[in-house]
């Protein structure tokens, strides 16, 4: 299920923000200066006002009207490094291997159709790209992590890292080059 806006205050407060080190999540996720990056799920911007200090464009994808005004409020001072595109991931069109990064967290476990949101994100990353995903522990199980790991494998990914921990299962793959 989808976070309803009503609710976004729990992901945008002053106790996330302290104790999440999100300038170390970015380079976890192999985001750096430069780096075009394709964020799915950028709710009311609690990663994309810093995805957007650190990388050169951010393509930020949210499904809701009303979390798209609170992220546009808050990214206001960088909207010529940031588009917000409004919409599914499933059904949204861009152009093949645009991103260098597809940055997921906590919300590929909120995707309904995840056949053709995977496939559209698969698309997106260039030859040699990175995905990372973030998913909360408290639900997505290893079993569905796992599930969800075969699913880009099976679009040309592999698994360079992976972690669980006591609030989040972590997961960076790289495209292969040839696309196998």
């Amino acid at each position: 299920m989808v976070c309803p806006a009503w609710l976004s205050f729990i992901l945008y407060n002053p106790l996330r923000k302290l104790l999440t080190d999100r300038e170390g999540v970015l380079a976890e996720s192999g985001v750096t200066e430069g780096s075009v990056v394709l964020e799915v799920g950028a709710g009311n911007g609690f990663f994309t006002e810093v995805l957007a200090r650190v990388a050169g464009k951010v393509y930020a994808v949210e499904l809701q009207d009303a979390m798209v005004d609170q992220l546009a409020r808050r990214i206001a001072g960088y909207s010529d490094r940031v588009e917000i595109l409004l919409g599914d991931i499933a059904e949204l069109g861009y152009p093949e291997g645009f991103a260098d990064v597809a940055f997921l967290y906590y919300s590929f476990h909120e995707i309904d159709r995840k056949a053709e949101g995977a496939a559209n994100i698969a698309r997106a990353v260039r030859p040699g790209g990175i995905l990372a995903i973030y998913e909360p522990t408290i639900e997505v199980t290893k079993k569905a992590m796992e599930r969800t790991r075969g699913i880009f494998e099976g679009l040309g990914f592999r698994t360079e890292a992976r972690r669980d921990g006591l609030f989040t299962r972590f997961l960076r793959m790289r495209k292969e080059r040839d696309g196998s």
